[in-house]
């Protein structure tokens, strides 16, 4: 994550250190991220409409909202799929969903999948024409099932990166994305920005290099009011796909050289898709260097040893390290603070492997001017969920065609928002509160224009 703010004047780019391996390729990942505040709209005609026909034929529409099944409360990233395909979305902040699927023309299920919970198989009513509800029990399992033993955490760290051939595909995949990010300004969205993308990714074991991600469809809004020129740019956004899938990307996180760097210990077993998982806590370990490590914790599925999930957080203990490698440049004016950079990383479990399913990237940072009586708070949230998935693709995808980890989403896109804008595609719903957002936002801008 990298940040490029300006208000007026820029200052002098913050020049590059030479550091070691470990530290170039850490670097490497936290450049690939700069905000910005510009964000628009594009249609790649050819392939959105490719998309398209393979979608439109004698489709279903389901729509729900997940809960517990002892509170009543939403519950929100579950995982909902069509069994037996490659199709599926998650639930929004409101625990809310909307899958759209061919018609097979049998009975068809939906699969509901969450973190502590048992997965639940409904069948869908095919004539239903309102939002239904579903619900989640929490697991549990009977302990005496489990061999009670010393666990070493870091071992089974290593043990599951060791099996990475074994876990996760051997094939390359062309993988059909949703991708939203969006920028707030204390709490008002400034700008929301979404997009459908293909990500073609090579076999787990070849790593990124040769993986791409190109946009088939984008639409953005952005607040008009010059208030608001503050300049944050997020590059490389859609690329999530690819650089925070920390088990085909261990560079950001489970590389050897990195799980050096780290402490690890068992909290507890859970439950993921009715698989037990061991939760491994990490943290760094006290020692000297020039950049931040990350704290968090990793399932691992207890059976085959493959990971299932990751959440890790920027060390925020030396603030002034997160902000030299992640502060690009600014005016001269401002002082700047990062205060959070976390990542959400699942994997779906499907014919005894594990496909890249959701990522979610929030960065909060403050930005503090001289001159100024407040201090301003920023949050940046991007999230994306694969939809579906071929394997074996036919189709390879062009460099030239690709988005690359320097290109702004804004930047390749023209300016609209339109209510049937995604017709057939799967997506994350909206929230309430970001429908609200774009509400505002098209008022604010049909106002401004009037003027």
């Amino acid at each position: 994550m990298a940040v490029n703010i300006a208000d007026g004047d820029w200052s002098k780019e913050i020049n590059n250190q030479k550091y070691t391996k470990m530290k170039l390729m850490l670097h490497t990942q936290l450049r690939k991220w700069l905000v910005c505040l510009l964000l628009t709209s594009y249609v790649g005609t050819a392939m959105a409409q490719a998309i398209t026909e393979r979608m439109n034929e004698n489709m279903i529409t389901v729509s729900g909202v997940v809960k517990d099944q002892k509170s009543r409360r939403k519950l929100e990233y579950v995982n909902v799929y069509v069994p037996g395909t490659n199709i599926g979305t998650v639930t929004n902040a409101d625990g809310a969903f909307t899958l759209k699927f061919k018609d097979p023309g049998t009975k068809v299920y939906l699969q509901f999948s969450y973190l502590g919970y048992s997965s639940n198989k409904v069948e869908v009513d095919r004539l239903a024409s309102t939002s239904n509800e579903y619900f989640l029990s929490q697991s549990s399992f009977k302990l005496n099932e489990i061999v009670v033993s010393p666990i070493n955490a870091r071992f089974l760290v290593e043990e599951a990166m060791d099996k990475v051939k074994q876990n996760y595909s051997t094939v390359p995949t062309m993988n059909y994305l949703f991708y939203r990010e969006t920028v707030q300004k204390r709490n008002r969205y400034i700008t929301i920005s979404e997009a459908v993308t293909e990500a073609f990714k090579t076999s787990y074991v070849q790593g990124t290099l040769r993986d791409k991600v190109r946009i088939a469809k984008s639409r953005s809004v952005a607040s008009p009011d010059l208030k608001d020129t503050l300049s944050v740019k997020l590059e490389g956004g859609p690329n999530l796909a690819t650089y925070v899938d920390a088990v085909k990307n261990p560079d950001i996180l489970l590389e050897p050289e990195y799980i050096e760097m780290y402490e690890y210990s068992f909290r507890d077993y859970e439950t993921i898709d009715d698989r037990v998982m061991y939760a491994i806590d990490f943290k760094p370990k006290p020692v000297m260097l020039d950049f931040p490590l990350y704290e968090g914790v990793i399932y691992i599925d207890r059976e085959n040893m493959g990971i299932s999930r990751i959440e890790f957080t920027m060390d925020m203990s030396e603030p002034d390290k997160v902000t030299k490698q992640m502060l690009r440049r600014k005016p001269a004016s401002m002082r700047f603070r990062a205060q959070e950079l976390s990542y959400l990383v699942t994997y779906r479990y499907q014919e005894g492997r594990y496909y890249l399913n959701y990522v979610r990237a929030q960065f909060r940072f403050r930005c503090d001017w001289k001159r100024r009586l407040f201090a301003t708070n920023y949050t940046v949230v991007s999230e994306m969920v694969v939809t579906n998935r071929e394997d074996n693709p036919t189709e390879r995808m062009t460099y030239r065609e690709s988005f690359r980890n320097s290109d702004v989403l804004s930047d390749k896109v023209l300016d609209f928002y339109d209510e049937a804008f995604w017709e057939d595609y799967n997506i994350i719903e909206p929230t309430e509160s970001l429908e609200e957002a774009v509400g505002k936002l098209k008022k604010a801008i049909d106002k401004s224009s009037n003027h």
